[in-house]
């Protein structure tokens, strides 16, 4: 009983982390990256399809993006789709690639993307303590229904805080390595 606990716990605040690292990776650092187009959908042929399923994304240069639609005859659509995505980037298109260029950025900005990216942080902590919070209740209910013993209990909450306090400093040393990145000129 209690392993499947934790189980289940371990699985939901690993799906946190994850959540959390995926987020991190669409955040604007003034270096070119992948991920920043992830989340970018173009209407291909009537059917909003994710950009890297229908187009080659490269990185060339530290400040460069390109995208290679496999379907030239789509690169226009694809240049409006990264423009309404609204991500603070122009890209420009020369009829069979699109390139757009990052644009460095201020000390003022590095700091507000700090700012933005500690509160994000601070979301998923409390996610990972909800997490444990229900862990707990859930043991908490087998004591009560009769199912563990209340050492056992104990045990298992303590089992729950150590994974909670693990997770919790994961997540610190993903932010403290993007903040790293931010801030970097």
């Amino acid at each position: 009983m209690i392993n499947e606990v934790l189980e289940e716990t371990r699985d939901r605040m690993g799906k946190s982390q994850d959540s959390f690292e995926k987020e991190m990776g669409k955040v604007r650092t003034g270096r070119a990256s992948q991920a920043i187009l992830d989340g970018v959908r173009v209407d291909y042929y009537g059917t909003q399809t994710p950009l890297p399923q229908m187009a080659t994304v490269s990185i060339p240069e530290s400040r460069l993006i390109t995208v290679k639609p496999w379907d030239v005859s789509v690169i226009n659509e694809v240049e409006k789709a990264i423009l309404k995505a609204n991500l603070g980037l122009t890209p420009s298109n020369d009829g069979k690639l699109i390139r757009i260029s990052i644009p460095p950025l201020t000390e003022e900005r590095r700091k507000e993307i700090v700012k933005v990216v500690a509160k994000t942080c601070e979301d998923y902590k409390v996610a990972v303590r909800n997490i444990r919070r229900d862990s707990n209740e859930m043991l908490k209910e087998l004591q009560k229904d009769g199912e563990i013993s209340e050492d056992d209990s104990f045990k298992g909450q303590k089992q729950i805080q150590d994974l909670t306090d693990k997770y919790i400093q994961k997540l610190d040393e993903i932010f403290e390595a993007k903040e790293k990145e931010i801030l970097e000129v």
